[in-house]
């Protein structure tokens, strides 16, 4: 499947990789793979942010996700469901916080001697979706932009956050299509 992926789209697989082996994680996750996003330079991503506007982003983004963990890696619409229900979750974190030490939900941690990561469910959906994004589009080859809207259309804590800091599916594919800022950099197609 790696063939059909450009080199900005390699770069954020393996960057993901970096970022779950620092972690101490075993497992690549969505989390992990939009960081490495964030970190991409002179890419179609790196431009969209860009003509977006979003300084500081990436702080934005890694506060919202250390959230998440912090909740146990609940997305907005877990907490809004269980708030429905009438089940406060962050009266419950806090609760057990209290007892446990703050962070006490969020995954991870301990030393992973693992010399190969695996994907996670997430991770393997966020990619099946890009690839099918890059079809839909009647791409060759599997782009960091196709990776950035397959997060954002899956759903879950990654797109949480990107949607937090003001970053809609619609908003990137405008971008993609030619319709940011002028003097953006991007071509009318990708």
């Amino acid at each position: 499947m790696f063939e059909r992926f450009t080199q900005g789209a390699r770069d954020v697989v393996s960057g993901a990789v970096g970022y779950a082996a620092r972690a101490g994680e075993p497992r690549i996750t969505e989390e992990h793979l939009l960081m490495a996003l964030l970190d991409a330079r002179g890419t179609k991503v790196s431009s969209v942010f860009a003509s977006l506007g979003t300084a500081g982003l990436r702080e934005q983004v890694a506060g919202a996700l250390a959230d998440a963990r912090r909740r146990g890696g609940m997305s907005q619409a877990d907490t809004e469901a269980l708030a429905g229900l009438g089940i406060d979750v962050d009266a419950i974190v806090g609760r057990i916080e209290e007892e446990h030490g703050h962070g006490a939900l969020a995954a991870g941690g301990g030393p992973v001697r693992a010399l190969r990561r695996s994907f996670t469910p997430g991770a393997k959906e966020t990619l099946r979706i890009a690839l099918r994004t890059a079809v839909t589009h009647r791409e060759r080859h599997l782009g960091d932009e196709h990776l950035l809207l397959a997060l954002i259309e899956r759903g879950g804590v990654a797109a949480d956050a990107l949607a937090a800091c003001g970053v809609s599916y619609e908003d990137v594919e405008r971008v993609l299509r030619g319709g940011g800022q002028q003097g953006d950099g991007l071509p009318a197609a990708v």
